[in-house]
């Protein structure tokens, strides 16, 4: 693992310059999402590659007798999203029931649907091209598979064992699909207790796929360091009503030896050359992580981009050695804001205040990707953003004023910076020359609407690697 090349050497030049795009669009709002923020009017692609950002006029000499125009009207072009924490075979089993409609309905005790069993390769190609259509439906470009593996070879669902990995690399050389796949390797169960010594003969004996260039490729590992608050099995400082904290799911036979065996597990896949992905959402979880991360780092430098994923309660200083160490953060402020009440009960008012700090996060200087944990929350990236910037429950109810995010910085949360959390900022994210033309075309502009009511504004065009994989029937 440790020599194998990031997706940023494997990436070829952009094209040349001076011969005619294959697609130019024109006389809109071209969100360039660069180190300045830029707007443009106009963009031309040419080999699945952007070749000019600008003004109408700057772009109009690439246009050519093959090249396909589409006029903007003022509509706005946005980077594709990158749902940097989507269980894409899992969403495709499910949809469209989603695991916090009874939450968000208000039914606390209607329990969560259960996904169908998928037995063969048929049944999981079946799902993930299902999730195919549907993200790009929602001008999403590219996702993170959080959890693929042996550890859940004898799964109920069969939407998380190693088989799905082969069905995402086979789709994937067959040019089957219309988003880039970026997944974590799964030594463990999902959601349940994880063994230091499965994880480790994994980490020794797996062998994943290889890498279909730009399409697929295995990352790294995700650990399951706790629960969740609401069901009080997240490890936490102070104790819940019933006057426990929770506990790490990794075995043993104390706090102790827990913690000694997760600080060795994480140590053991970052010499191993992986990205760690590590659930944790109790703020005494999440301190024992940053640390054990943080010395793994020192010991072997590296860019590893490791990232703590939901990071529920983060006090201050453990955001503050996030941010020394380079670790991020992929969390969901839906999930607060669905679970609020839940929580209010678990955890006491002075803590929902502090659910899902992004807004804490970002100012401490922590890389904070949003995304959608789907089929957990819906994958409409606009609704995430509206979570994110209003903090706001069907009702009308907050969680986490203080942590509202801009719509900007909601929207770069969903494209630069899981560009960064995948290692090929130099390649996707924004709408720079020389990048991929991974594009996301919206009816209007994201800036300029109400953010309630961004949900309602409509996808029209999504594009990937120059190709148009999505159009709204009778855009015009």
């Amino acid at each position: 693992m440790r020599n194998r090349e990031s997706w940023n050497a494997r990436r070829p030049a952009a094209p040349a310059d001076d011969a005619p795009a294959d697609l130019v669009l024109t006389g809109g709002r071209v969100h360039v999402f660069d180190e300045g923020d830029h707007l443009a009017q106009a963009i031309a692609v040419r080999a699945g590659r952007i070749v000019r950002v600008g003004h109408d006029h700057e772009v109009a000499p690439l246009i050519g007798p093959g090249t396909r125009q589409i006029p903007l009207r003022g509509r706005a072009v946005l980077p594709g999203i990158n749902d940097s924490h989507l269980h894409g075979v899992w969403l495709g089993a499910m949809w469209p029931h989603l695991l916090m409609d009874a939450l968000t309905a208000g039914a606390a005790d209607t329990p969560p649907p259960a996904a169908p069993a998928l037995r063969t390769s048929a049944d999981r190609r079946t799902a993930i091209l299902r999730t195919r259509d549907l993200l790009a439906a929602l001008g999403v470009t590219s996702y993170t598979e959080p959890g693929l593996g042996p550890g859940e070879d004898g799964g109920e669902t069969g939407c998380f064992g190693s088989a799905a990995l082969a069905d995402y690399a086979q789709l994937a050389a067959e040019g089957e699909l219309a988003a880039r796949v970026t997944a974590l390797l799964l030594f463990g169960e999902l959601d349940g207790p994880g063994s230091a010594d499965a994880f480790t003969a994994g980490l020794r004996e797996f062998a994943a796929p290889a890498e279909v260039s730009g399409w697929f490729r295995v990352a790294g590992v995700k650990i399951f360091a706790d629960g969740i608050p609401p069901m009080r099995s997240a490890w936490v400082c102070e104790p819940y009503p019933d006057g426990t904290h929770g506990a790490l799911l990794i075995d043993g036979d104390s706090a102790e030896q827990r913690l000694h065996r997760l600080t060795g597990m994480i140590r053991a896949a970052h010499a191993a050359g992986h990205q760690i992905g590590v659930h944790s959402t109790g703020d005494r979880t999440s301190a024992a992580v940053v640390s054990a991360l943080g010395a793994a780092q020192a010991d072997d430098p590296r860019p590893a981009r490791h990232y703590l994923i939901h990071g529920d309660l983060l006090p201050p200083a453990t955001l503050a050695e996030m941010a020394a160490a380079g670790i991020g953060l992929n969390t969901q402020p839906g999930i607060a804001v669905a679970t609020r009440h839940l929580l209010h009960d678990t955890l006491g008012a002075h803590t929902l205040a502090r659910m899902c700090p992004t807004r804490d996060a970002l100012d401490a200087g922590v890389d904070v990707c949003l995304s959608s944990d789907s089929p957990v929350l819906t994958p409409d990236w606009r609704r995430g953003v509206v979570a994110a910037v209003t903090r706001a429950g069907v009702d009308g109810s907050v969680c986490g004023v203080e942590q509202r995010l801009a719509v900007r910085e909601a929207l770069r949360a969903y494209t630069v910076t899981p560009a960064r959390q995948d290692g090929a900022e130099t390649w996707k994210g924004s709408l720079e020359p020389g990048k991929v033309a991974d594009l996301c075309v919206l009816a209007a502009d994201p800036l300029r609407v109400e953010v309630e009511a961004l949900p309602q504004v409509p996808v029209e065009l999504t594009v990937v690697d120059g190709r148009v994989v999505y159009e709204a029937a009778g855009r015009g």
